[in-house]
């Protein structure tokens, strides 16, 4: 399994496990990941499509690419994923420079597998952006034991109203999430480039990711 590996300038850092959507180990996770080196730490995007085809990179400019990418998506074996994640784990913490303490982070099928390795990993904390299928492991949350946001669009196509009153419902008595709701975005408001990018919200989500991640990995 391959992945992309970025890291600070000083050579040392807490880790950041970056989880792609599913247009692979694109450029925005990569510029993602040189974000999290920037700011000090040691950011990985494992490349979690390896098992189907190595190497994917894809945007979401062109019908084509969408079709492959929800082809991608649909071939996915979520357990076998969740097993690659948690090597990438211990890669990660064991990477020269890594301080051993990670945190967790990904968008759309990569923020609903943020929110799986939340709930059965033990990483030190999760954010997890516009995850699609939440709502189908609330159960799981019963593991979930660490700090974790969930980053909600709240016009969000692929988890609609319902769906996410269930999410919040399902959480709600769980101390260790916070739900933060965009009430005005789409699905994929942080993917630079994307027809839903809304650079204000998501630069309110990613501080509050920052905020998290200097607490819980320091």
């Amino acid at each position: 399994m391959g992945g992309y590996l970025a890291k600070p300038k000083s050579g040392s850092g807490p880790g950041v496990l970056v989880i792609q959507e599913i247009f692979g180990v694109n450029k925005v996770m990569r510029d993602i990941c040189d974000s999290w080196a920037a700011q000090g730490y040691v950011a990985l995007s494992p490349d979690i499509f390896w098992r189907q085809e190595e190497g994917v990179d894809i945007t979401d400019q062109s019908q084509d690419e969408w079709n492959q990418a929800f082809a991608l998506y649909k071939g996915f074996d979520q357990a076998k994923g969740i097993d690659d994640l948690k090597v990438s784990l211990a890669f990660l913490r064991a990477t020269a420079g890594c301080t051993g303490k990670v945190g967790v982070t990904g968008y759309c099928l990569g923020g609903f597998l943020t929110y799986m390795m939340m709930c059965h990993s033990d990483a030190e904390a999760g954010a997890a952006y516009y995850g699609v299928g939440i709502d189908g492991k609330l159960d799981d949350a019963k593991g979930l034991q660490n700090p974790t946001i969930l980053h909600i669009a709240e016009k969000d196509g692929f988890v609609p109203p319902d769906t996410q009153k269930k999410i919040r419902d399902g959480l709600k008595d769980n101390p260790h999430v916070t739900v933060h709701g965009y009430a005005n975005d789409d699905h994929a408001f942080c993917r630079v480039g994307g027809q839903h990018y809304n650079e204000a919200s998501c630069k309110l989500a990613n501080g509050r990711t920052l905020d998290l991640f200097k607490k819980a990995l320091a």
